[in-house]
């Protein structure tokens, strides 16, 4: 068998050996001149000291070589600290807490793995089943064609255009899932210019406005609004950031209510909201609601609620710019999300 004794163990088991042979030793040198009740209490206070000696070193080695490893291991550095022991009346009270800092912040970094680990089983899982949908929904057109459908004009050319349009929702699934990786960048690419906001958004009401008219919504600006406003951005990822918000606010919005937008004056930056009057999200949900493919209704068919990513897109152009977005809302009253752009 494999011998485990460490030889600073064998080192202190020697050195006390030793000392207790010595002390008997003059214990029983002086036992011819000194009376047996004074030699027992001389070779006492002898054992007394030189145990408590050996044994002070024996801690001492030993908490050096705690304080060694642990600041080593969360430092990656070499750094004395036994300076610290020195100065404490109790040494092992001040290893021990040290011990038990140093396990909860291990804790932490523990939980905190797991915790992404758990984000990124969700997240593949859900990328799978967004790629899946398509890719099975495009297989089963083609094998139909391949068996003898392709010969029947009937559905032929339905079919293939069935196909053709599962490959563009994979094409735009990868296409935004690149958009984002290169939005989180330190430097994404960005063309700023000055640009009216309200401009813009009028424009955006115009591109969903078939969108608002098939759920009876009305988009309109609120009434206190100036009518012109003028921010610094980038033209093209704002529109994209106002497109996904408004038609989120129309998806999610009541019938025959009402999409606002409105304009504030924050100082140096301009407070852009869009709001909605319809079911409104739940408190649970908005910590998450900025994930990629995060979904309140986790029941709600990919065609009703899109891909999931649509906030994810706007969380990161937003941020990008180096302004904020957040969301307050109230379940039955509706939500509003608010934005901020540097002013022009």
């Amino acid at each position: 068998m494999k011998n485990t004794t460490s030889p600073g163990s064998i080192a202190f088991f020697v050195s006390l050996s030793a000392a207790i042979i010595s002390t008997f030793g003059i214990a029983i040198y002086t036992s011819a001149f000194i009376p047996s009740f004074i030699n027992f209490c001389v070779v006492l206070i002898v054992c007394y000291f030189t145990f408590n000696l050996i044994l002070n070193r024996f801690i001492y080695d030993k908490i050096k070589t705690i304080y060694r490893n642990i600041y080593q291991f969360k430092t990656n550095q070499d750094q004395d600290l036994l300076d610290k022991y020195k100065n404490e009346s109790d040494p092992l009270e001040a290893v021990s807490k040290d011990v038990l800092k140093w396990m909860e912040a291990n804790r932490k970094e523990v939980n905190d793995l797991r915790e992404l680990e758990s984000y990124i089983t969700e997240f593949l899982g859900n990328v799978s089943h967004e790629l899946k949908t398509p890719i099975q929904s495009i297989q089963g057109y083609i094998h139909t064609l391949l068996d003898g459908a392709l010969e029947d004009e009937k559905v032929n050319e339905l079919f293939l255009i069935k196909a053709s349009n599962g490959t563009k929702r994979l094409i735009e699934l990868v296409d935004e899932l690149t958009d984002i990786n290169i939005l989180q960048g330190k430097n994404p690419p960005l063309d700023y210019v000055k640009f009216d906001i309200v401009e813009l958004t009028e424009e955006v009401f115009e591109l969903v406005e078939n969108k608002a008219v098939e759920q009876k919504i009305s988009l309109k600006f609120q009434q206190q609004n100036p009518k012109q406003v003028i921010v610094n951005g980038d033209i093209a990822k704002i529109r994209q950031v106002l497109i996904n918000l408004i038609v989120n606010a129309i998806k999610y919005g009541k019938v025959d209510g009402s999409v606002q937008v409105g304009f504030f004056d924050m100082d140096e930056n301009i407070l852009i909201e869009v709001s909605d009057d319809g079911q409104g999200i739940g408190e649970e949900h908005l910590p998450r609601l900025f994930e990629r493919f995060y979904r309140t209704d986790k029941g709600r068919s990919r065609d009703q609620g899109g891909n999931g990513l649509g906030l994810a897109i706007v969380k990161h152009i937003v941020e990008a710019h180096h302004q904020i977005i957040n969301v307050r809302s109230t379940p039955g009253i509706g939500s509003t999300f608010g934005f901020t752009l540097q002013k022009g």
